[in-house]
């Protein structure tokens, strides 16, 4: 039995984290923090456990073995680490931490305390690119050359019970780009197998403004081009300001064929075969309902294993969106992950 904490109480953890955890077998949730006292011992009374007023002290719990870390940006890298060292594991919302050096020293702190430390990025474990992943290993568009993908929405307001915070760049430090990009970042380089290598890219703020009617302090628009290390290149758009229905589509193009994920209301996936006009659509008799971060962290403790997004290989995605937003600073393309590189 995995017991658990959970450091911050608002609506990821709420809508996310605790459910999940809930309903998960190997799970106890023990402990809970939020700045917002009365939203934490709201929890407490829902789920059972305790109530902290610090998350020193939920830490210093030594029945506590792990802890889902949801509170704002610019406290992820000190609670994880203060987590990591404390001797639990650590689930992380995203963006990892608002600096590189942040997100290295976490992945540092895990590695040090022999602890294991995952980042949500949740995109990954939807069925639907589940499936993607599984037909594109096997061939069924050749290798990729291009792509194209999009993921924006009408912006938090519409669903976070402190949607202000995400506007402020004390803390949230980025918008949509870390907010919504993220996703697309992590689910590309899942799907294609390869890593971005290089970004040129425009983070603008447009259209959001606050409560006095001044433009928000973080982006609410990204456009990038990204590079791949197997030599596939494409775009990326991430947005807070698609006043409709959300939009998630990504296109894969490639020497077989066409992948179309998420381009078509009912049609999850369409893949159209090169010089036919044959187009065969997937359907799927039950979409992502869970996020299945929290299963695949629980899951990996369990079996004493590391999570399939470590904060390892969520550097990579954290790197591509701070060169990006560098890129967009300085007019110039910039490389990262050069590790990575494969096709040269």
């Amino acid at each position: 039995m995995i017991k658990v904490g959970i450091i911050g109480c608002g609506k990821i953890a709420q809508v996310r984290h605790l459910p999940e955890y809930a309903a998960n077998p190997n799970v106890e949730i023990v402990g809970y923090y939020d700045k917002n006292e009365s939203r934490a011992r709201e929890m407490a009374e829902k789920y059972g456990g305790t109530a902290y007023s610090t998350y020193f002290e939920l830490l210093k719990n030594p029945e506590i073995d792990a802890v889902s870390v949801c509170v704002e940006n610019h406290n992820h890298a000190e609670i994880s680490t203060a987590a990591l060292y404390a001797g639990k594991h650590v689930l992380c919302e995203k963006p990892m931490a608002i600096t590189l050096a942040e997100c290295e020293s976490m992945v540092a702190a895990a590695e040090f305390n022999n602890k294991y430390l995952m980042i949500g990025h949740n995109m990954r474990f939807d069925p639907v690119y589940r499936k993607a992943k599984e037909m594109l290993d096997a061939g069924v568009i050749g290798d990729i050359i291009t792509f194209r993908t999009v993921y924006g929405n009408s912006g938090p307001e519409g669903w976070s019970m402190d949607s202000t915070w995400f506007f402020d760049k004390n803390k949230a430090a980025m918008g949509a780009l870390s907010d919504m990009g993220i996703h697309k970042v992590d689910v590309l380089q899942y799907l294609t197998g390869q890593k971005v290598i290089e970004t040129t890219a425009k983070v603008v703020t447009l259209n959001k403004r606050d409560d006095d009617g001044n433009l928000i302090s973080v982006d609410d628009n990204a456009l990038c081009i990204l590079r791949m290390s197997g030599g596939a290149v494409g775009t990326l758009a991430a947005s807070w300001t698609i006043y409709g229905h959300e939009c998630q589509s990504t296109c894969l193009y490639g020497t077989k064929g066409i992948m179309l994920i998420y381009n078509n209301p009912g049609i999850p996936i369409e893949v159209r075969e090169r010089g036919s006009n044959t187009i065969t659509g997937y359907g799927f008799d039950e979409l992502q309902t869970k996020s299945g971060v929290i299963d695949e962290f629980v899951d990996a403790l369990v079996n004493d294993r590391e999570p399939e997004v470590s904060g390892r290989e969520a550097l990579t995605t954290m790197r591509t969106i701070f060169a990006s937003i560098k890129s967009s600073d300085t007019g110039k393309t910039v490389s990262v992950n050069s590790d990575f590189v494969s096709h040269l």
